[in-house]
């Protein structure tokens, strides 16, 4: 047998053995499978570790255990949160312990003490919620607050934005729980006497007195990097919970946490100050710490660049300096005084939680939002994060400035100016040798530069992997040393998270792009924002995390199958985990048939939700639709591919039999049969046809020439709902807008799209390219491009009812279809419903309705169309209040397809159906979508109608 394979041979046979012992030993999930473990090869870094398998202790004792077996077996172990670690420090080779499964409790909150007790995987929003009653929250608050765990935090020393106000988390920890490698459980808390420390760490503190107190840098507020060991000094107070602080996974597991809280300010209000550039904006930042602001963050234009933001005062760059008050008013003249104090060209103050919550979301989706220069370059994490003494930040950003030019670099900082940290993604090339090569020569070059600033390679996300190998630039070899054997009296076996702080590995191993094929993807899809390589595509997620949220407000969709399931899996982030390493190949091994990818992309509702919502815009539903495409290429489909995937066909031919066929489907046995074959969800009511269809019922339709737009008649207007098109019409007419039809049959080819037959859907685009062509804009020339001969229309807009077929026309044409150019202007020429009345009858006065509306913004227009002229046009015709946001669950085929039942129903229950069931009697339920209409119908018993149907039943009483 050649080494190789003997080798993996011995590797199968260890992890056979090793699932069977902890599966023994351990009351909660063991997963050693494909998918758990392709799931955890990487957090939001740049880098990639296979681990053996996942297990999910459910409390000491089982973290005891897996380290009992782990260490038996000399297997490492890493303590992983929310997986959202910058620098590599929440991946491994061994085993994963994942604390978000079980250990995610608030076991008690004492308001009056201003304490809590929490277990480590407790999400950090949970807390601030619980404790929001009382006035309270928990200070640091990273950017992921929303899916950041509190045992991650503890083990990164995580700040977030109001730190210059309430410090890290080190200086909000009253004491921890942990369990040791060696199974030990010790309590940290300040003072010897108080603490039950691993045998001989105070010995190892006596010795090396002189080095703690000599060795570390002062007056740094975000000095993150290495460990704190000179918390333990006497003159500290022998802090051991603050010691053990930013040790990343390394000295022990936190099994429990007692956090103080603050006191939460009544009121906040912003003051908003413009700079030339970020250099004087640094400059100015030290000033205002004397006003005891909240926090002083800052950013320069070209962030602003990528968010497309507004609103801001006139500068190149800007600091967000937030106050806090009893009373708005106090907040709001705190923050003028900052503003005046600020020496800024131009300030703005802002008090109104709206417009202040628009202004801190750039902030916040920085951190995806950044992966992305602005002409699409990707940027990457590696120097994510340095610190210097706030009075040095100007000048050290200047010199950080020259040193990316002169590497041929480019990046895009942004952070918290008022503690000198600094956030900043970089155009690294991560793959080649050369490009690696200049990543390893840029950090050692910036290592340096920070160093001789006064800083710390690390102000928030700890060293990891990325930098813990230049510590000794900051350091010194006699500390950094110290550092090795600090962590030997913890963790003699060095079972937890080698690689990682002591005795590390070198940054430039384990990149995440080293295992990705070196040659194309064939695929369908154009992937036009990626270079047209699918490769990048899946690579946009970097594991922020945003999908992961347990809830969502009306201004996110994302991710509606993460927030029904809570699997990993079935999150955004965990999908496009699971493409990389079918890409990858070592892990999941059997590429495009793969089952495990099939299985995750399966409750995938193609909400097109993380399109929009995921800061770095990876588009699921549609690598979904392209694997499907792969996956079942020369095979059989599942019947509901067939059945719904093909709907427009199956309606043409079930049209002139609506009668007979809707009276079957009301015959229990016969409904029952026929969902059965067709792979329908036994739970659904098969939804009845329209006695007669849209087309059917239209005459003396102007011709397009006479016209001033064209109507489209999308499959679930024409035979299910033709009364919207009805309305629309009369709408129109009324506005003074002619209507006219295509002059033959077309599809947008959204059914065989979001089933991934996309030969298919190729096909349906190209004839409906071919009798939209004399409807479309002009070219530009004599005659269409590539098509000699074929002249070019005078162009109409193309009013889409429906909004799923809208965001299809709008993305999926001219992706599939990225060749002819006839694909771009017809998405180019797609409107909304209000769009068009916005558009061709500007000074239209729509019916005055009067009424509170509930409902649902469908999901494609949230993520692909918008809804801005919507909102516009509900105003001036009087209806009142806000649509909910996220998925109605049934979303085209999804809902209907056996063993998606549960899910969808879930998915209805996370906004729409709260949101129907708390509105007011009289409320007008409003659900452009089809889908959304259906389900509401369906579980809720209750019509919703298309905004058009509204407004035209209002011209009848006006």
């Amino acid at each position: 047998m050649a080494k190789g394979a003997q080798g993996r041979g011995s590797d199968r046979e260890l992890s056979r053995e090793l699932g069977r012992e902890l599966s023994r030993a351990v009351r909660g999930r063991v997963d050693l499978g494909v998918t758990a473990r392709a799931l955890t090869t990487m957090d939001a870094s740049n880098y990639r570790r296979v681990p053996l398998g996942v297990v999910a202790p459910r409390d000491a004792d089982d973290v005891a255990a897996v380290l009992a077996v782990c260490r038996a077996h000399g297997v490492p172990v890493v303590p992983r949160g929310g997986g959202t670690s910058i620098a590599g420090q929440a991946t491994g080779a061994g085993i994963v312990l994942d604390l978000t499964r079980f250990m995610r409790s608030l076991i008690a909150v004492d308001a009056r003490a201003r304490t809590a007790v929490v277990q480590p995987g407790l999400v950090l929003d949970v807390l601030r919620e619980a404790v929001a009653p009382h006035g309270l929250t928990f200070g640091p608050d990273p950017s992921t607050h929303s899916r950041c765990t509190l045992g991650g935090m503890i083990g990164n020393n995580a700040c977030g934005a109001h730190s210059v106000a309430w410090g890290t988390t080190a200086d909000n920890i009253c004491d921890l729980k942990v369990v040791s490698a060696q199974g030990k459980l010790h309590h940290l808390s300040r003072g010897w006497q108080n603490s039950t420390a691993p045998e001989g760490l105070r010995a190892f503190v006596d010795r090396h007195l002189a080095t703690l107190r000599t060795g570390y840098p002062q007056d740094l507020p975000r000095r993150i990097s290495g460990y704190a060991m000179d918390a333990l000094l006497p003159e500290r107070g022998a802090d051991l919970a603050r010691a053990f602080c930013g040790g990343e996974g390394t000295l022990g597991v936190v099994t429990e946490a007692t956090v103080r809280l603050v006191e939460t300010p009544r009121a906040r209000a912003l003051a908003v100050l413009g700079y030339p550039d970020e250099g004087a904006a640094a400059e100015a930042a030290p000033g205002l710490l004397a006003y005891r602001p909240l926090t002083v963050e800052g950013m320069a234009a070209d962030l602003v660049r990528v968010r497309g933001g507004a609103g801001l005062p006139r500068g190149g760059a800007w600091l967000f300096v937030e106050t806090g008050g009893a009373t708005e008013a106090e907040a709001r003249a705190r923050a003028a005084e900052l503003a005046r104090a600020g020496a800024a060209q131009d300030t703005a103050v802002v008090g109104d939680v709206a417009g202040m919550r628009a202004l801190w979301r750039i902030r916040e989706d920085a951190a995806g939002t950044a992966t992305r220069m602005p002409d699409g370059t990707e940027a990457w994490p590696g120097w994510e994060d340095c610190a210097v003494p706030p009075a040095r930040l100007g000048a050290y950003l200047r010199e950080f400035r020259a040193l990316l030019a002169s590497h041929g670099l480019r990046g895009i900082p942004y952070g918290h100016f008022g503690e000198g940290c600094v956030h900043v993604r970089v155009d690294f090339d991560l793959v080649s040798a050369p490009g690696v090569a200049r990543f390893r020569a840029f950090s050692e070059d910036l290592a340096a530069l920070v160093v001789a600033h006064g800083g710390s390679l690390s102000g928030e996300h700890g060293d990891g992997q990325a930098r813990a190998e230049l510590l000794p630039k900051m350091y010194g070899p006699q500390l950094v040393e110290l550092f090795g054997r600090f962590k030997d009296v913890w963790d003699p076996d060095g079972l937890l998270n080698p690689g990682i702080l002591a005795r590390p590995a070198r940054l430039d191993e384990n990149l995440r792009f080293e295992a990705l094929p070196k040659r194309a993807v064939d695929v369908a899809f154009g992937y036009p924002h990626d270079g047209g390589d699918f490769k990048a595509a899946v690579s946009r997620c970097v594991g922020v995390a945003k999908c992961r949220t347990a809830s969502g407000g009306s201004a996110d969709v994302m991710c509606p199958s993460f927030r029904a399931t809570g699997e990993e899996e079935h999150s955004t982030r965990g999908r496009a985990r699971l493409l990389h390493e079918m890409l990858a190949g070592e892990v999941v091994t059997d590429g495009w048939r793969s089952r495990e990818v099939r299985d995750a992309l399966d409750l995938c509702l193609s909400c097109k939700g993380c399109r929009s919502d995921c800061p770095v815009g990876v588009d699921m539903a549609t690598y979904k639709a392209e694997f499907l495409h792969h996956h079942y290429r020369g095979r059989p489909r599942p019947a509901a591919h067939y059945a719904l995937g093909r709907l427009p066909e199956w309606l043409r031919l079930a049209a002139p039999l609506a009668g007979p066929l809707n009276a079957a489907a009301r015959v229990r046995p016969l409904a029952a049969l026929a969902k059965r074959l067709a792979g329908i969800a036994p739970e659904r009511t098969i939804p009845p046809l329209a006695p007669r269809t849209f087309l059917a019922g239209l005459k003396n339709r102007p011709e397009p020439d006479a016209a001033a737009v064209l109507l489209w008649p999308d499959t679930f207007t024409n035979h299910l709902s033709p009364e919207v098109g009805r309305a629309a019409l009369r709408v129109l007419a009324d506005a003074g807008v002619s209507a006219a039809l295509p002059s033959g049959r077309v599809c947008c080819g959204l059914t065989h799209v979001t089933t991934g037959q996309l030969d298919r859907a190729k096909a349906v685009l190209r004839r409906t390219l071919d009798v939209m062509e004399p409807h479309l804009p002009d070219a530009g020339g004599p005659g269409v491009p590539g098509r000699p001969g074929v002249p070019g229309g005078p162009g109409l807009p193309v009013l889409v009812l429906e909004p799923s077929c809208a965001a299809a026309l709008r993305t999926d044409l001219p992706e599939l279809l990225p060749g002819d150019p006839r694909a771009a202007r017809l998405a180019a020429s797609v409107r909304t419903f209000a769009e068009v009345l916005e558009e061709c009858a500007p000074h239209w006065t729509p019916p005055r309705l009067d009424r509170p509306v509930a409902g649902q913004t469908h999901c494609h227009q949230h993520a692909v169309l918008g809804d801005a002229a919507e909102r516009r046009l509900r105003e001036r015709a009087g209806l009142t209040g806000e649509l909910s946001g996220g998925c109605c669950g049934l979303a085209g085929n999804f809902g209907f397809e056996r063993g998606h039942w549960e899910v969808s129903l879930a998915c209805a229950e996370d906004q729409l159906l709260p949101s129907v069931r708390a509105a007011a009697p009289g409320t007008e339920l409003l659900a452009d979508g089809y889908s959304c209409r259906t389900q509401l119908a369906q579980l809720a018993g209750r019509e919703a109608r298309h905004l058009a149907e509204v407004l035209a039943e209002g011209l009848g009483r006006s």
